[in-house]
């Protein structure tokens, strides 16, 4: 089986694959990012490697030694918010039965990770821009107020700009967000790196699950290459997987897997086509299966923020899923 030379570079302890001009570029602009200590703002599509990149900017650069530490702003209720990023002391609300730190002080010294910051509410929003003027804070029920020491690495899977115009984000706090810039290209801009990812990817899970030989073929290579793959890295780290672990046995490519199992944008197989009219009903069908896919990936599942990226009603999407029975996980 033939397979590509796996390219790409290690940064601090990761090691990142990639061949592409895109990809270097990328890569170019994340060690220039990593010699300062402003804050920056990553925007790229669901699974292209916004956590991955953050992690390069911070090993990369002098507070490496110190904690990185990731939030998921969009999976914290917005009464939580600030009680997790800096702390409370007991008795400082309901249930508050002992004093905790927030992550602003887990992470002294390093780096703090907000992913999916454009899923903030106002408030919150209003607290993150505080700390942001002078990084000091003033953990939740105390009345001294403390120093933090963060390098703030913010994440969206949507451009923040039109989320401004739009009254949903503050403008002076995109301001504060954006001092550098990072824009990950998604997958199906870089060219061959899908073949070299899932050539990683393939090898990777076959030393953990034990396989022998389990590779792609050169026509699933080319496949691979060739797919839109709107989920990005993720996606395709997945479809990879579930490839290895119905490898057959050694010695046996995937290029037939490929066909049966399929991606977004995968062609269908050729049908006898009876007449103009069942044609074009195939042809639709399959347009907006693939349409409705893409628009769940590149919101994260979230089935709102899908309809209102393609101007829908939400009701109106909700009810296309159903029809084609796709899942928004």
């Amino acid at each position: 089986m033939s397979a590509p030379q796996t390219g790409g570079m290690t940064v601090g302890p990761f090691r990142v694959i990639g061949d592409s001009a895109a990809f270097r570029q990328t890569l170019a602009t994340v060690r220039r990012i990593a010699r300062s200590d402003a804050p920056v703002l990553i925007e790229g599509e669901t699974g292209s490697g916004k956590e991955v990149a953050a992690r390069l900017v911070h090993y990369g650069g002098p507070r490496a030694a110190e904690p990185f530490v990731p939030i998921n702003c969009g999976a914290l209720p917005d009464e939580l918010f600030e009680s997790e990023l800096f702390g409370h002391e007991r008795g400082a609300f309901t249930d508050a039965r002992e004093r905790r730190r927030g992550l602003v002080a887990e992470a002294d010294g390093g780096t703090l990770f907000l992913d999916e910051v454009d899923a903030l509410a106002p408030k919150s929003q209003v607290a993150l821009l505080r700390f942001l003027q002078d990084q000091c804070f003033r953990p939740l029920g105390s009345s001294r107020e403390q120093q933090g020491n963060v390098r703030l690495i913010a994440a969206s899977n949507r451009e923040l700009a039109p989320l401004v115009a739009a009254g949903q984000l503050r403008q002076d706090l995109l301001y504060r967000l954006m001092v550098l810039h990072l824009a990950l290209p998604p997958l199906r801009q870089r060219g061959r790196d899908a073949a070299l990812l899932a050539t990683h990817f393939a090898e990777r899970f076959a030393r953990k699950y034990g396989s022998s030989a389990c590779g792609f073929d050169r026509e699933t290579l080319d496949w691979i290459a060739a797919q839109p793959w709107p989920g990005n890295i993720r996606e395709l780290e997945n479809w990879v997987h579930r490839q290895v672990l119905m490898c057959d046995g050694p010695d046996q490519g995937m290029g037939k897997a490929a066909d049966a199992q399929g991606t977004v944008g995968t062609p269908p197989p050729a049908q006898s086509m009876s007449s103009y009219r069942e044609a074009k009903a195939r042809a639709i069908e399959r347009f907006e299966r693939d349409f409705l896919r893409a628009a769940l990936c590149q919101a994260g599942g979230n089935v709102s923020r899908a309809a209102q990226s393609v101007g829908k009603e939400r009701r109106a999407f909700g009810k296309l899923l159903k029809k084609y029975a796709i899942d928004r996980d």
